[in-house]
């Protein structure tokens, strides 16, 4: 049986859906779970119960500091360790994400896997093109951002999980690989032109204090997070795709730019007459 952990989360719920389109025998795993689904707390040791699982696709446990991450994962895989797990399949952050404020949870339970002994498979995620729209933020007649002119190699939440799937589904040939999944470039004007609107780009300075001051209910570790998000794009170190998302789906990756888009209108706010 494949379990996918986080599975009332967007990536998580998304990829255990592609398993069981594919007739994979699959279930999810909660700290809230629904109907057919095990109840698995990363913070309640005595919850994670493998007991059957063959393969484990760990959907990363963010939104929280590094340290409370990292232990999560590792509490996930000593019970993976111990119930006889024979594959991890874990979503960890496109490599040329080690400049990012999140980064090191990532590679910290990557370094887990290589000494726990558990065959298993790294899938190294590109920034959600979803998360590239909502990160717009609408003034006016335009969109602002401070990305500059930088391009973001963007990827949308369905191919991700759908790649996850192809990998869970027959984990043996993909032992001991670690995926690129990257998708085409895409930049804040071009987002803003397919939204027909102009793009404004403010400073990193200013779209700190933004957070910082205007931004309700960002947890403390989080406004740092999104600002190395910022930076990373403006500076150039996001922009670069790769050839692995398209040869997992054995077709190529869909194109971010109409996702992003979406996500950026689906956040626009209403003019209230």
């Amino acid at each position: 049986m494949i379990l996918v952990t986080g599975a009332n989360g967007n990536l998580g719920a998304a990829a255990l859906a592609a398993l069981r389109a594919r007739g994979a025998a699959a279930t999810g795993g909660s700290r809230t779970p629904g109907e057919g689904t095990r109840r698995l707390d990363f913070d309640d040791r005595a919850s994670l119960d493998l007991t059957g699982v063959a393969t484990l696709v760990l959907v990363s446990a963010g939104y929280a500091e590094d340290d409370q991450v990292v232990a999560r994962h590792a509490a996930v895989l000593d019970a993976a360790v111990r119930d006889g797990v024979r594959h991890v399949v874990y979503t960890s952050l496109t490599s040329a994400g080690d400049h990012l404020g999140f980064a090191l949870a990532h590679r910290a339970t990557e370094r887990l896997l290589h000494t726990s002994g558990l065959p298993y498979t790294v899938l190294r995620n590109g920034l959600y093109a979803e998360l590239f729209g909502a990160l717009l933020t609408w003034a006016d007649d335009g969109v602002e951002s401070a990305f500059g002119d930088g391009a973001l190699a963007a990827v949308t939440r369905a191919d991700l999980a759908e790649a996850a799937a192809v990998v869970a589904a027959d984990p043996e040939p993909h032992a001991g690989r670690v995926y690129d999944l990257v998708g085409a470039p895409i930049t804040a004007a071009d987002v803003a032109g397919e939204l027909g609107v102009v793009h404004r780009t403010i400073g990193l300075g200013e779209y700190r204090r933004r957070l910082l001051d205007e931004a309700a209910g960002l947890l403390p570790f989080q406004p740092p997070m999104m600002a190395s998000i910022a930076t990373a794009v403006r500076h150039g170190f996001l922009g670069d795709g790769g050839p692995d998302l398209a040869a997992l789906l054995s077709r190529p990756a869909t194109h971010p730019l109409a996702t992003a888009a979406a996500v950026a209108t689906a956040v626009r706010p209403r003019v209230v007459a």
